[in-house]
């Protein structure tokens, strides 16, 4: 294959090339789970299943894992204010992600570790650290000691020298330097534990993923994945982690997912412009969210705005109308081969863009061409003749193809243009049935040949919003887009 990814640790683009020759090993760091997930959370889970699926299409095998943190301040905070065992709380949460994951369609991970499952492999790397002398004991805290690891900032680009003479942190008489942090902590009354040779408590949430990902993959993995905001402390505590007790480098590719906002602003708990997932998909198709993350590269910021989401659904409904002509005529194509040669140029461009690190905005400028192309070549309510069918079915069979690498086209065509007039008529608060009226005595008039009246109808149909399109069968509608 000819992948090449942006790799943060380098800060470049590198050949993809993983360390088992014909297989991948992958971890995504996941959500802690205390609470319903919003729109941001799911930019990471939308792009990798992507990624696992480019993989392998191009036949490699795929080992992936996505954690879930059910060990933290959050869920133990949230199982006191509700009176319940912190289990509950995050065994709940983990149940309605899942189902949120399957509502938009992803493939279920092949792997989701939780740190409750992982103690032993947090015991035994945490022994490992402070034999190695990276760690050392404080009043039954482990801490991690900076100093004793070369290379500190190499993931993030940050100094620790400079990190010291900027922290405006509280001096902790424990650690050694104001930067060391914590692998195991001393339980606090009232908190889940777990036994460890240096005190009942439970683990810092940096060592979580190294152990699990030692755990499930061994000391070294292809790809680490992640949102920028993870890049330090997280990812960086990680390397030196992981690479402290093995004495291996840890992940060879790096890949980090950008931030998302919502109408140009940061989304933030503390402004209230937190959308979760189940909101928006409650009010919109999980195929609009998913063509929302992916016409951004993942390594851009993407807006969620009210912009963003018009230009979506136009975009949508000009690809899924395309479909929809291209079905009529797929459906009379028996022994009729498609015209590969009509649909082969786009491939070979989306094809050049996935592997251009998942240049996604690329693969949609591809389309586009291909549907710009079929639309002036292949127009509704026309005889079926073996050219037109033989475009039809090539297009429709790319879109396939495209749409089973980033599981979006998934729908079918009438049944999706139907759900986005549905949503477009409830915010304009138009009635269906109305508008069919409307429609229908607009095609009477075209009938008596009341021209006048049959235009004026027109007039107060688009000043409604509501566009028409006149075919030999009668008039059609849809909401203007």
């Amino acid at each position: 294959m000819n992948l090449f990814v942006h790799n943060t640790l380098t800060r470049k683009k590198e050949k993809f090339e993983p360390l088992i020759p014909g297989q991948v090993s992958i971890y995504v760091c996941g959500p802690t789970v205390y609470n319903f997930l919003h729109i941001g959370n799911f930019r990471g889970p939308v792009f990798f299943n992507f990624v696992r699926n480019w993989l392998e299409f191009e036949g490699l095998k795929v080992k992936f894992a996505l954690n879930f943190t059910d060990v933290d301040d959050k869920i133990i905070a949230k199982a006191l204010s509700e009176g319940k065992d912190s289990s509950e709380v995050s065994e709940f949460y983990i149940s309605e992600y899942k189902k949120d994951t399957a509502s938009l369609g992803l493939r279920p991970n092949e792997i989701n570790p939780k740190v409750t499952e992982h103690m032993d492999g947090i015991r035994h790397l945490v022994a490992d650290l402070i034999e190695n002398k990276k760690a050392y004991v404080v009043d039954g805290e482990v801490l991690f000691s900076i100093k004793a690891f070369d290379g500190y900032g190499k993931l993030s680009g940050r100094n620790p020298d400079e990190l010291m003479s900027g922290a405006r942190v509280e001096i902790d008489k424990k650690k050694q330097s104001p930067l060391d942090f914590s692998l195991w902590k001393p339980a606090k009354t009232g908190e889940p534990s777990w036994p460890s040779p240096w005190s009942a408590g439970r683990p810092g949430w940096h060592i979580e993923c190294s152990a699990m990902i030692k755990d499930i993959f061994g000391d070294q993995i292809d790809i680490h994945g992640g949102g920028t905001d993870l890049m330090f402390p997280h990812h960086e505590n990680e390397i030196a982690q992981s690479e402290g007790a093995s004495g291996k480098h840890f992940a060879k590719y790096w890949m980090h997912w950008s931030m998302m906002n919502l109408s140009g602003a940061k989304m933030s708990k503390s402004v209230g412009n937190i959308v979760s997932l189940r909101d928006f998909l409650s009010q919109n198709h999980p195929e609009i969210y998913k063509y929302m993350i992916l016409s951004a590269h993942y390594r851009t910021v993407s807006d969620f705005g009210d912009a963003v989401l018009e230009k979506t659904i136009r975009e949508l409904a000009r690809m899924y109308s395309a479909l929809s002509v291209a079905e009529t005529y797929a459906v009379t194509g028996a022994g009729v081969a498609p015209d590969v040669a009509f649909s082969e140029p786009a491939w070979k461009k989306i094809y050049a863009a996935i592997n251009d690190d998942f240049n996604t905005p690329e693969v949609f400028a591809a389309l586009f061409e291909l549907v710009r192309a079929f639309n002036a070549q292949v127009k509704k309510g026309q005889k079926p003749q073996p050219g037109t069918v033989a475009k039809s079915l090539a297009f429709r069979d790319l879109f396939a193809k495209v749409g089973k690498l980033m599981s979006l086209f998934e729908e079918t065509p009438e049944k999706f243009l139907r759900f986005l007039d549905d949503m477009l008529l409830v915010k304009l608060n138009l009635e269906r049935a109305a508008v069919d009226v409307l429609v229908q005595e607009r095609w009477q008039s075209r009938v008596a040949k009341d021209f006048k009246r049959a235009d004026e109808l027109r007039d107060q149909l688009l000043k409604m919003g509501i566009s028409v399109m006149d075919t030999q069968e009668g008039s059609a509608w849809e909401v203007t887009k």
